[in-house]
């Protein structure tokens, strides 16, 4: 099986963290920038790094962008290169776009223009922070979805000694405990029986709202 390969366009702060976690995790990337001292930098952690302007149709066919399985626009100090950058892409046949965005609007106009993904880095950033402010279980969140996503929290103290079948969390709120996590054990798809300990960290899936009452569970 192909191993995927993924294109980051932008190596800012954002666009440079993306890369090296990628590329940590064993894929390819190949990191673009006009900046040549970003692109300097980024030969270290990344499969390929190639100066260029994402502005020009004609260099991004150079380098094979549409044989990308995955290209994120991560151009975050110039919506116009980020929204022209996303409109070339998707013209190329780029088949999924990824784009950073500022804010709602910016949003909206990549969504406009066909981007599959729109993040919002800072935004979702400072909801995670908030989150862990103001809950003692909070742990970690992964959005699927407007609507859906899954979290990392420690066992409210409501459910400690109690099974999962007593505590009902998929009868009464249609969410699932996908995994346990017990000191260095984890327990991957408990069954009904399977009783929560203090400390114990629920790894939980289910619609977003859900997971809000839940986290707020003491």
């Amino acid at each position: 099986m192909k191993n995927k390969q993924f294109a980051v366009i932008g190596i800012g702060r954002f666009g440079e963290s993306l890369v090296r976690e990628l590329y940590k995790m064993g894929y390819e990337v190949l990191a673009i920038d006009v900046d040549e001292e970003r692109i300097n930098n980024a030969v270290e952690f990344s499969t390929h790094a190639v100066r260029a302007d994402s502005m020009d149709e004609n260099t991004l066919k150079a380098l094979g962008i549409r044989n990308f399985d995955v290209v994120i626009v991560s151009i975050g100090d110039n919506i116009q290169a980020n929204i022209l950058t996303s409109i070339i892409l998707k013209e190329l046949g780029v088949k999924n776009i990824v784009a950073k965005a500022q804010n709602a609007l910016h949003g909206k106009v990549l969504e406009k223009i066909g981007v599959n993904y729109v993040i919002y880095p800072e935004r979702d950033m400072a909801i995670k922070v908030a989150r862990s402010l103001v809950s003692r279980n909070f742990l970690e969140q992964i959005n699927l979805s407007s609507t859906y996503g899954i979290i990392e929290l420690y066992a409210p103290r409501t459910f400690v000694n109690k099974s999962l079948a007593e505590i009902g969390l998929r009868k009464k709120m249609q969410v699932s405990v996908l995994a346990i996590r017990r000191g260095d054990d984890i327990i991957v798809a408990p069954g009904p029986d399977e009783k929560i300990l203090h400390d114990d960290v629920l790894v939980v899936l289910g619609s977003n709202v859900n997971l809000e009452i839940i986290n707020d569970l003491d």
